[in-house]
């Protein structure tokens, strides 16, 4: 962070604007992910009083490129999104952005679930139904470098799950970008529309697509759809 030096024209002290300036930057800025906007919204009214919102966006893909932009201090983001969910969208953000914090607000309570989210990179770990104070606190808590879990969902489950090293352990067996292929396939795009999100070939589309298939031991696109709902790729 720049030191801002006074001149002799402000020596005895900051002016009234400055004062306000100087503020604004020691908020902490947030980005909100999340595809229900009127939620985004009203979680946007929430924090703002104490947090600097920089923006908000629809889906993974989107929180990738605003991301990088803005570089934000504290990702908020939820694990059922569109083109590239949450969990895949928060581990690409934080290779990017190693000092983000990355707290996830979901419907999800499941403790697998969770323990794949820190695993993932994430300091906190939200349940959207919690009381609206939770979210903030859990904001606090990870600007201070400490971790936060939701007390909806057991501690000592989600720590024996990220011990083990057993969460999702399926899912090693296809690449990031196969998961990517897999989520667009899932929510019904055509191979050329994929080919045209994810910049490839059609061709290497399908390659991907039949390696999933392969290696996951799925025989059909409904078995595909239903392994993508089960592994929270995309909402049930």
């Amino acid at each position: 962070m720049n030191h801002i030096h006074a001149t002799d024209a402000n020596a005895e002290g900051p002016t009234r604007g400055q004062s306000m300036v100087m503020e604004r930057r020691k908020r902490a800025r947030l980005l909100i992910a999340d595809d229900h906007i009127l939620l985004a919204e009203a979680c946007k009214n929430l924090l703002e009083p104490e947090f600097e919102v920089v923006a908000i966006v629809g889906d993974g893909r989107a929180l990738l490129q605003v991301a990088a932009e803005l570089k934000p201090d504290v990702v908020i983001v939820d694990i059922a999104m569109p083109q590239l969910n949450g969990l895949d969208a928060g581990e690409q953000v934080k290779r990017l952005l190693p000092s983000v914090r990355l707290v996830f607000l979901t419907m999800s309570l499941e403790s697998e679930v969770a323990a794949e989210a820190f695993r993932r990179g994430a300091s906190g770990y939200v349940v959207k139904t919690s009381a609206a104070e939770e979210l903030i606190l859990a904001i606090r808590r990870v600007l201070k470098g400490e971790s936060y879990l939701s007390p909806m969902i057991t501690e000592d489950t989600v720590n024996f799950l990220l011990r083990s090293g057993q969460v999702y352990d399926a899912e090693k067996r296809i690449s990031a970008r196969q998961r990517e292929v897999l989520q667009l396939l899932a929510e019904g795009k055509s191979m050329k529309e994929i080919a045209n999100i994810l910049n490839l070939k059609p061709g290497t589309v399908a390659f991907h697509k039949y390696s999933i298939m392969e290696r996951l031991g799925l025989r059909t696109n409904a078995e595909l759809l239903q392994y993508a709902i089960k592994r929270h790729i995309i909402p049930s």
